[in-house]
């Protein structure tokens, strides 16, 4: 019998952003293929402008290592280079970012006020959670908006198609603020800007604080159908 493949419609309900690994390797060929088969992402005039830098082994844990040494005296980085958050983020925006935060801090035993344990489980962004594989994602900088979203679109279905595989992942805009260092150790030119990374691996199923699951706004909250019977 061959091996069920998971409809799109279940790798998009099952996705979620997993903050807890198992140190177990990734096969290169599976994700040379799954790199390969996103490219079929929409792209407005075909431009294709996403970049990809999958940094495994040595050189993965040269970049955790170099982070970690630099945040000791650097707690925030060295600012992105665009506003991953808008500066004056209205509601309903806001409060969904909020909320999110404190179902996080809460599932894992956090207190509000506790503040240096927010931060040691925030640092844990830069050890890609534990992933034995950290994908970088980048743009070159003379690109505009539309090209940012075929960027998201690439995206989007290579964490579905991870998914499919059995592979969990996290997107991880939090590596914007190490960008200069990012370049530094995994080699990246100055005219592309560092976007993204994703912690690549699989789930810890033991893990707690991979229980949580986000909500998402009702239906009417952002379609409208108009002209419809």
């Amino acid at each position: 019998m061959p091996e069920q493949t998971l409809s799109v419609s279940d790798a998009i309900k099952n996705r979620r952003s997993i903050r807890a690994f198992l140190d177990k390797p990734i096969d290169k060929k599976m994700l040379e293929e799954i790199l390969h088969e996103a490219a079929r992402a929409p792209s407005g005039g075909n431009l294709q402008p996403w970049h990809v830098y999958a940094v495994s082994g040595k050189v993965r844990d040269a970049l955790v290592q170099t982070v970690a040494e630099k945040q000791a005296v650097n707690p925030l980085g060295e600012g992105s280079e665009y506003d991953i958050y808008p500066p004056d983020l209205s509601d309903p925006y806001r409060s969904r970012r909020r909320d999110v935060g404190n179902q996080l801090y809460q599932l894992i035993g956090i207190p509000r006020e506790d503040k240096a344990a927010k931060f040691e489980q925030l640092a844990k962004n830069f050890q890609f959670f534990g992933a034995p594989v950290g994908l970088i994602f980048t743009i070159d900088k003379q690109m505009g908006l539309g090209q940012h979203v075929d960027l998201g679109l690439y995206m989007q279905n290579v964490l579905l198609l991870c998914e499919e595989k059995g592979l969990s992942t996290c997107a991880q805009e939090a590596w914007a603020v190490w960008h200069q260092t990012i370049r530094e150790v995994v080699g990246i030119a100055q005219h592309e800007l560092v976007f993204c990374a994703v912690a690549l691996g699989y789930a810890d199923p033991q893990a707690l604080i991979n229980q949580l699951v986000t909500e998402r706004a009702a239906l009417n909250e952002f379609a409208q159908l108009k002209g419809f019977d």
